[in-house]
């Protein structure tokens, strides 16, 4: 069927057929029947790819959503009482094969989703149906007809114990990465993200599932909005972590300000550079705590993630990155002290492109937030040149869901905080902060005190003073530490960007560290403890 049928269409095409057949596993437990599927249709990534390019040429047509006041009427506690019946899991007699179960729309996920089997070059369509949930009898749901169409998925390991990897809502995806715990989220494309007009949110509105060896998926998803189409490919993998291989071609239908490659989104509410914004008592609340870049040149950027007073966009200039990714370095329990959500198991994403992307740039953007609830970072690679109709993009990068980065051959910084300025001991000087910078001691054997070891460190404004790099007592690592004085209070919040890296002889030894601090947020923590 044509990527111009509507769901309606599509549906009563498949109907009028009369060509059903069975995919393995689907049980109709009610009836205790196999659940039919749709007619054999022919399938590859050149098929989908055709498929998102024709649909670019057409104007944009909004997802029909059947039954949308049903379907808003089911709440979160409502969509809580609706279960997928395990003995309906897809591929469930296949061992070794990852399994897969659906999810029920709801009232934040109205729009239908369309999924489909793939095996060898053919595809074909599990419709949605009611009899794959259980839920309470006298539950809205069951008055859903089959239009309503599925939210999305969820992928199990073989044995079916633990679900790995989730697809739902607009293009978002995420995975339990090394440590089996969910955290920050990935997406297809991000148009026009935190600038004056509104973003817009492109759908997956269409997947194929297709099984893969030893626990792994691959999983196609046509991607459509108004101003965008695309053909992913996704092939997932487990080992130590979960990594995916990407290939997309993307359409463009018109002008995007600002168009995000590789989104990844995130949560960052406080932590050790800025526990002062927050009144919670636990240590540190993030799902990462920095931003990675590894740069065509091979410079190691890290920019630990920050609470800003309002929105703040920086993109760091990216011409074929070797990397990039929002990461989770701080791993100590005790420095979060959450033993509900586990923060120090959040992976770290790594975006690690192939081919060459040309000149760009990797772009961050923080948003204020006072819970944990809200994602509030979000980071991407933007290309240099205007995004207007008619663009097409082969992109293919691979995401690594990992405990940490490809390790450098340079220091990492593992912690910066901030306090205020002046020497123990002795009268605060007004207006003066202080910012330390701990590292990792790679690179640094054999070096002490004496050795000419000196921190780098550049302000976009104020005045620096007490510049110091030396090792940390009874450990490996180092320390830098360095005063700033940020001016009287009442002046312009506009952010105080600061640079520093380590160097040794004319080497540096240390990736570079970036942070951006607001004065308004400073002068209130000086304020507090004064």
């Amino acid at each position: 069927m044509t990527a111009s049928l509507t769901r309606r269409e599509a549906l009563a095409a498949a109907l009028a057929s009369g060509a059903f057949f069975l995919v393995p596993g689907l049980l109709a437990a009610a009836e205790g029947e196999e659940i039919a599927t749709g007619p054999a249709e022919p399938f590859s990534f050149d098929h989908l790819r055709e498929m998102a390019k024709a649909l670019a040429a057409d104007p944009f047509e909004p997802a029909e959503v059947p039954d949308a006041t049903l379907l808003d009427s089911i709440d979160y506690d409502l969509h809580q009482k609706i279960v997928f019946r395990e003995e309906d899991t897809l591929w469930r007699g296949d061992p070794g094969i990852a399994k897969v179960r659906f999810f029920h729309p709801g009232r934040y996920f109205k729009e239908p989703v369309r999924i489909y089997v793939v095996e060898g070059s053919e595809a074909r369509e599990i419709p949605f149906s009611t009899k794959l949930f259980d839920m309470p009898a006298d539950h809205p749901a069951l008055m859903l007809g089959q239009g309503a169409g599925f939210a999305g998925f969820r992928v199990m390991d073989p044995e079916e114990k633990n679900d790995w990897m989730a697809f739902l809502g607009a293009s978002y995806w995420r995975t339990s990465g090394y440590s089996g715990q969910f955290g920050l989220s990935v997406r297809g494309l991000a148009l026009d993200t935190a600038i004056a007009g509104p973003e817009e949110f492109p759908r997956f509105t269409r997947f194929w599932l297709e099984q893969a060896p030893a626990g792994g998926i691959i999983v196609y998803a046509l991607l459509d909005s108004p101003r965008a189409t695309g053909a992913y490919r996704i092939a997932s993998t487990r080992d130590n972590g979960v990594f995916q291989d990407v290939d997309a071609a993307i359409f463009l239908r018109g002008a995007v300000e600002r168009l995000g490659i590789a989104p990844l989104t995130s949560m960052y509410w406080f932590g050790k550079n800025n526990d002062f914004v927050s009144p919670d008592w636990r240590p540190e609340v993030h799902d990462s705590d920095g931003l990675e870049i590894l740069l065509g040149t091979g410079e190691r950027i890290w920019r630990p993630l920050n609470n800003p007073p309002h929105a703040m966009t920086n993109s760091f200039a990216a011409e074929n990155p070797r990397g990039f990714g929002l990461a989770q370095r701080e791993r100590r329990f005790a420095e979060y002290e959450d033993d509900g959500v586990f923060y120090e198991k959040r992976a770290t994403v790594w975006v690690e492109p192939k081919g060459d992307w040309g000149k760009g740039y990797v772009t961050l953007v923080e948003l204020s937030t006072n819970d944990e609830i809200h994602d509030n970072i979000v980071a991407f690679w933007r290309p240099e040149a205007d995004a207007v109709g008619g663009d097409a993009y082969d992109i293919s990068y691979r995401l690594n869901w990992i405990e940490a980065s490809p390790v450098p051959n340079v220091a990492q910084f593992t912690a910066t905080r901030i306090g205020a300025g002046g020497v123990p001991g002795q009268p605060r000087p007004a207006n003066v902060i202080k910012v330390v910078c701990d590292l990792e001691g790679r690179g640094f054997e054999g070096l002490d005190r004496s050795s000419g070891v000196e921190a780098v460190v550049s302000v976009s404004r104020g005045t620096l003073g007490l510049t110091v790099a030396y090792p940390i007592a009874g450990a490996d690592d180092w320390r830098v530490m360095f005063d700033l004085d940020i001016g009287p209070a009442g002046g312009p919040d506009e952010p105080i960007d600061m640079r520093m890296f380590v160097r040794h002889d004319g080497k540096a030894l240390s990736e570079t560290w970036l942070y951006q601090a607001f004065p308004s947020q400073l002068h209130a923590m000086l304020a507090a403890h004064a």
